[in-house]
């Protein structure tokens, strides 16, 4: 058997020519050079993962359906001859590499299809996928075979949408219209997180607003107005890293009509959410009264049976 293979070994190398092409696995002839190729990629890798901590670092952000450039930065006199790019986390995968003038991104990865390589060596992904968030690394080596590893954290967020503004208004028990109105604005981006609210009082040099005046993380602003007040609108601005929405209401108007869907008073609110807390909270109290009688009767009535037996033992 064993002569038998090797007859067949010999066989497999004949085919090939003799001073470019080499024998592997299986009978395939490889391109010399692409087989050392490999055993670069491979030594590559190898170096990259003993390699002391200390490489360069950034953070990215790209939007959800977008693109992302992740930028492979070299330092001057930095002559490139190999490239490595992997995706460190949330899985470890290969992405792209370049090695002597030629690049390749047909990996078997979450990116295939998704990734190129330009010529200055940054790796461009798209479309952006919400689950392409992660950790990415670089690693490059100049003609000298100095070696330079770049991190880099990618955070990809959602377009933020549009948001919602509710004006509550105190009402007062007087019949004219109040002379002062106070108001609380609440501002709500539906089915989204990770984004920063803020406000902006509109027609005004000052666009700041105070902080004593916001509430649940800037969700939440009151503001007192009087008649001098009656055209200024106030802007809730959400916003993430990539996007950013507004939304714009003039809350005096509110003031002196009747409240209406979106426009209540919070007074009205506050009749309502505390006497259902209070009923909450009595229902809660009867229930654990009942379960502690509940308790003492059974092992009263326990106690009641085994007090006889005990006194008129069987004879």
């Amino acid at each position: 058997m064993g002569l038998s293979r090797s007859t067949t070994a010999s066989s497999r190398v004949s085919t090939c020519p003799q001073m470019f092409w080499i024998w592997v696995v299986e009978g395939v002839c490889w391109p010399l050079w692409r087989a050392m190729g490999m055993w670069s990629l491979w030594s590559l890798l190898l170096w990259e993962a003993l390699l002391p901590p200390g490489a360069s670092s950034a953070q990215v952000h790209g939007q959800v359906g977008g693109s992302v450039l992740l930028v492979a930065e070299r330092p001057a006199g930095f002559q490139v001859r190999e490239a490595i790019w992997r995706s460190l986390w949330p899985s470890e995968e290969l992405l792209a590499t370049f090695f002597r003038g030629s690049t390749e991104t047909l990996y078997r990865s979450r990116f295939l299809g998704r990734a190129q390589l330009h010529s200055n060596l940054s790796l461009e992904l798209q479309p952006l996928e919400s689950g392409d968030s992660g950790n990415f690394s670089v690693l490059l080596v100049d003609t000298g075979g100095r070696a330079r590893t770049q991190l880099l954290q990618l955070k990809v967020y959602d377009a933020v949408p549009r948001p919602v503004v509710q004006v509550f208004i105190a009402v007062s028990g007087d019949a004219q219209p109040p002379k002062t109105c106070q108001v609380l604005l609440s501002c709500r981006a539906p089915n989204i997180s990770d984004i920063t609210y803020s406000w902006r009082r509109e027609g005004t040099i000052d666009f700041g607003i105070e902080p004593s005046g916001l509430f649940t993380d800037g969700q939440v602003l009151r503001v007192s107005l009087g008649p001098g007040d009656k055209s200024v609108a106030y802007s809730c601005i959400v916003s993430n890293p990539v996007s950013w929405d507004l939304a714009t209401v003039t809350p005096w108007e509110s003031c002196h009509r009747k409240a209406a869907p979106g426009k209540s008073s919070y007074k009205d609110v506050l009749l309502v959410v505390v006497p259902i807390s209070l009923l909450l909270t009595l229902a809660a109290l009867l229930s654990a009264w009942h379960y502690y009688c509940s308790g003492k009767k059974q092992k009263d009535i326990c106690i009641d049976r085994v007090a006889p037996e005990t006194e008129n033992p069987l004879v």
